[in-house]
């Protein structure tokens, strides 16, 4: 029998990110272990990095990762390859948004490293009010967010092992502008986070994104395409769903991505993958 290979998105789709503390929902642990145990690879699909995927995911058990949102692939502990974004444009990005006080961090597999300001108006939007709201203090105290406390703080921002930008809304400055700035050198994304607000988004590496990833190492491991399968959640996701064989929406995913996927399951909260993987015979 053919190896089957199943592509699974991080935020909203592999991890329920709606709490405040991340979570991976048990069924899909099941699922993702049984189907290993038939002889199915399973890869984590993301934008996020190697600093951003935490022991509690990696604990599961994946036989690689897509990371960065293509930028870099593991399968194991080898790399396949890596793109980084060249130390001029780190740079000028880091002289732009330091100038025009913007809150941003630098995406790199060693770390996540925070400007200034990020981090109090990261626990505003993730806690509340800290300083007036016993509430707010309980929340932080009770469910720590995993990623407001992985981020590195005080660091220098030139730095040589950069995957991807990402930035919070700028209140004065339109998004048309990053757009119109950087996209020579970037591939700009709108607003990949809806809580850093509407003109938030991230810049990756030019070229670089999920389907050509997988391309790459489908053909680097011998599997046909047409035993693959991605699970996604988010606009993001598109370009992955279109090129797998079987492209599945999670029940909480964007309408956009429903529209074009090939099948939708049911909500990662109420054992959807679990339920799809069972559908096509993957467990």
């Amino acid at each position: 029998m053919d190896k089957n290979i199943i592509f699974f998105d991080v935020d909203g789709t592999l991890v329920d990110v709606r709490p405040a503390r991340e979570y991976v929902p048990e069924s899909t642990i099941q699922a993702v272990r049984q189907t290993r145990k038939n002889g199915n690879l399973c890869f984590l699909c993301t934008g996020r990095s190697l600093a951003e995927i935490y022991p509690h995911i990696l604990e599961i058990g994946f036989d690689g990762i897509i990371g960065a949102g293509g930028g870099f692939v593991t399968i194991g502990d080898d790399m396949l390859y890596h793109k980084k974004v060249s130390d001029e444009d780190v740079h000028r990005v880091v002289d732009f948004f330091e100038e025009n006080d913007y809150d941003y961090y630098l995406e790199s597999n060693g770390g996540l490293f925070a400007s200034e300001n990020l981090v109090p108006r990261l626990e505003r939007i993730v806690y509340g009010d800290l300083e007036h709201d016993e509430k707010a203090r309980e929340k932080k105290e009770k469910t720590p967010s995993h990623f407001i406390n992985s981020l590195i703080e005080g660091e220098i921002m030139y730095r040589n092992d950069v995957n991807k930008i990402c930035f919070l809304e700028n209140k004065n400055i339109p998004f048309q502008t990053i757009q119109d700035k950087f996209s020579d050198a970037f591939q700009v994304i709108h607003c990949t986070v809806p809580s850093f607000g509407d003109d938030s988004g991230e810049l990756s590496v030019a070229g670089v994104n999920k389907a050509s990833a997988i391309e790459t190492l489908i053909q680097h491991l011998g599997i046909k395409k047409e035993n693959t399968y991605a699970y996604g959640d988010g606009l993001n996701d598109i370009d992955m769903l279109k090129y797998c064989q079987h492209g599945i929406a999670v029940g909480n995913a964007k309408e956009g991505l429903k529209k074009i996927a090939d099948d939708v399951c049911d909500d990662i909260a109420h054992d959807g993958i679990y339920q799809s993987m069972k559908k096509y015979h993957l467990i």
